[in-house]
Order: structure tokens, then sequence, then C-alpha cells
């Protein structure tokens, strides 16, 4: 199975914000510049999954070809009440604790990365049990990397410790290529 990972493109939102699973936008006029050259990097005919979130949604909607199936799964690490709040204003407590736990802390009270790594992991067994032999999927930098990691046999704890502790450099737009076995 080959799964070409595609991060959606920025969001509008103001640098320096947490977000996560906000439901956030992406600019339809940059969204179409990107579009000529997201295409001509992935397959046609194959089946796209996605995000149901805005910001992956509309690219993966847009991308054309298959119908697009949206997976929950897939959604970026729920942030719980550090959503769209200033990472300067949130609790240095709460980011601290993080810091000491990044695979098992719930930031602002939302979900785990572990947690959000079973979600990831369940997605990628469907897709291994799946009949097409590649796919499309359109998701976060948070989603990704627990792929990347779950592509290289490792399970959901060690998903979620790999992922926290490398640093992230996924760029919007930018298609990771993995093969499965």
């Amino acid at each position: 199975m080959r799964l070409h990972l595609v991060r959606h493109l920025a969001p509008q939102v103001a640098s320096g914000v947490c977000y996560g699973r906000t439901d956030l936008a992406v600019d339809p006029v940059l969204q179409a510049l990107a579009l000529p050259a997201l295409r001509g990097r992935l397959p046609a005919g194959v089946p796209i999954f996605s995000s149901p979130l805005r910001r992956c949604a509309a690219l993966a909607a847009a991308l054309g070809g298959a119908a697009v199936q949206y997976d929950a799964r897939l959604a970026e690490l729920d942030f719980g009440a550090w959503e769209m709040r200033r990472w300067d204003d949130i609790e240095r407590a709460g980011v601290d604790a993080w810091a000491a736990d990044m695979a098992g802390y719930r930031p602002g009270g939302g979900e785990s990365v572990t947690d959000m790594a079973r979600r990831v992991a369940a997605f990628y067994a469907d897709r291994m049990r799946a009949a097409s032999p590649e796919s499309i999927v359109v998701c976060h930098a948070g989603t990704i990397r627990l792929l990347l990691a779950r592509a290289r046999g490792l399970g959901p704890e060690a998903m979620a410790l790999e992922a926290a502790q490398r640093p992230h450099a996924i760029a919007y737009g930018e298609t990771v290529i993995i093969d499965c076995v």
C-alpha cells in the first residue's frame, strides 16, 4: 500500500495561536494557486481520504477525481481549552506539564498524543486491509508524523513518543509518500 500524505495549506489564523481541532479555513485564492502543483504530484483515480476539518476537506474536494471519504480519525490533536489561545497566554504550568509528558498529557484538557495515535493507528490498519494499492490522505502535520511512525511498525504508545519528540518539519501543502508493508 502506498499512501500519499498531503498536509493542508496554511490556515487563516494569527501567528502564535494554538490550534489543533479548531475548524479553520484556508484562503481560497492561495488554495487555487497551489492546486496545479499538488495535482501534478498525486496519482489520479485513487481513493482520497481526508480529515473533516475545513482546511483539509476543502483541499481534498478541490483535488478532484475520486469521491472524498472524510474520516474523523485523521483530525489534528484536540488542545481543549488551549484552542485559539495565544501560546504566550497559556499557563506556563500547563505547558511544562505537557513538556514533561508529551505522549500522555492532555493539553488544555483535550486529548493526549497517545489518544490521537490510537485513532490514527486504527485508520492505518483499515487502509492496510483495503483492496486499493494506494490512497491519497489529506490531513495535518501531527497526523502525518503519527502515520510515518506507524508505517515503521510502531504501536500507538511508541508512535506518540516518537511524534512528540521529533521536531515538526512538514510544510503546508507538502506531500509525503510512504510505502507500507
